[in-house]
């Protein structure tokens, strides 16, 4: 099952207009998008989906009301589509459409989507930095800093879901669909690889109360921490508000910020994600917040050193 990663995340929301504000500040780039919604892609193509919660072409609500209604998977190529069609069709329906993409459920009801990826290639350099000890990656005279950049996410990175059996969400996964997991926080859940990529993860898994069932947050991958901390503090200037970070995971190793949002989850940067190939053992520690972050910052108004030092107490 040669399944690269999520292609696109379909959302059915009851504010498009506030939705699509907030995914262009994100710096997605909207595309088609109409007062029924549209999409919002990263550079590389993969994208958010936007349409009315109560649009008849969507596939049925979670019975917890969440608004991601279709999580779309990219496939290398046409046979694993088929392989995907012949596994799956064993025991539910699988619904081929007139795209020639799959759509179907997984075993706790969440509707998935199966396509021939349609993200475009990308060819961008990674963010550089100079240490002592080690060739500069900077020439001279480069500064590495630019208020005035542009940053765009650049693929969309990974998707949580709260579950309310993690061990049954993960069977299907890892048995049906080829998954495999690279780490596994005892108490929450696994972090989930496809085949088609060598991400830490594309999928996490929360064990939670049935009435949560639904997207925790997704994210899109930066081009590295400086893009993330730049873009987060100007979503922040905005007016959007922080929920968790600055900071960096442990498994993954991916720094990360999250925000708040309008789609009933929230919503993610990150960057500098740890790659993992079959030889790689999975960790397994419990749930904890020394076991979720390596560090954490806590943003704060922009400040500079002014005037001679305080007085000893």
């Amino acid at each position: 099952m040669n399944i690269i990663g999520p292609d696109a995340l379909i959302f059915g929301v009851d504010d498009v207009a506030g939705c699509a504000q907030y995914l262009t500040d994100y710096g997605l780039t909207p595309v088609d998008v109409s007062a029924a919604g549209g999409r919002f892609e990263a550079l590389d193509g993969t994208a958010i989906i936007l349409a009315r919660q109560d649009d008849p072409a969507l596939p049925a609500p979670l019975p917890t009301g969440s608004m991601l209604r279709k999580t779309v998977y990219g496939v290398a190529d046409s046979a694993t589509l088929e392989a995907i069609a012949a596994e799956l069709g064993k025991d539910r329906e699988v619904r081929r459409l007139a795209d020639g993409a799959l759509e179907t459920q997984d075993d706790l009801g969440f509707a998935l989507g199966f396509q021939v990826s349609r993200r475009r290639a990308i060819a961008l350099p990674a963010e550089t930095i100079n240490a002592p000890g080690a060739p500069a990656q900077r020439a001279p005279n480069v500064v590495a800093t630019d208020e005035h950049r542009v940053i765009q996410p650049r693929t969309l990175s990974h998707v949580v879901y709260f579950v309310p059996d993690a061990v049954r969400a993960e069977a299907f996964y890892v048995e049906r669909l080829g998954f495999r997991c690279t780490d596994r926080l005892t108490g929450a859940g696994p972090f989930l690889q496809p085949a088609g990529t060598l991400d830490h993860h594309t999928l996490f898994l929360i064990q939670t109360p049935p009435f949560m069932q639904g997207v925790e947050h997704f994210t899109f991958h930066m081009g590295g921490p400086t893009d993330l901390m730049q873009a987060g503090t100007r979503f922040v200037n905005q007016g959007y508000q922080s929920f968790w970070g600055p900071g960096r995971h442990k498994f993954g190793s991916n720094w990360f910020w999250y925000f708040n949002s309008p789609l009933g989850c929230h919503v993610e940067y990150d960057a500098d994600m740890d790659l993992h190939d079959a030889s790689w053992q999975p960790r397994s520690v419990p749930m904890s917040a020394d076991a979720s972050q390596l560090f954490l910052f806590q943003s704060r108004d922009k400040w500079a050193p002014a005037g001679a030092p305080p007085p000893a107490a």
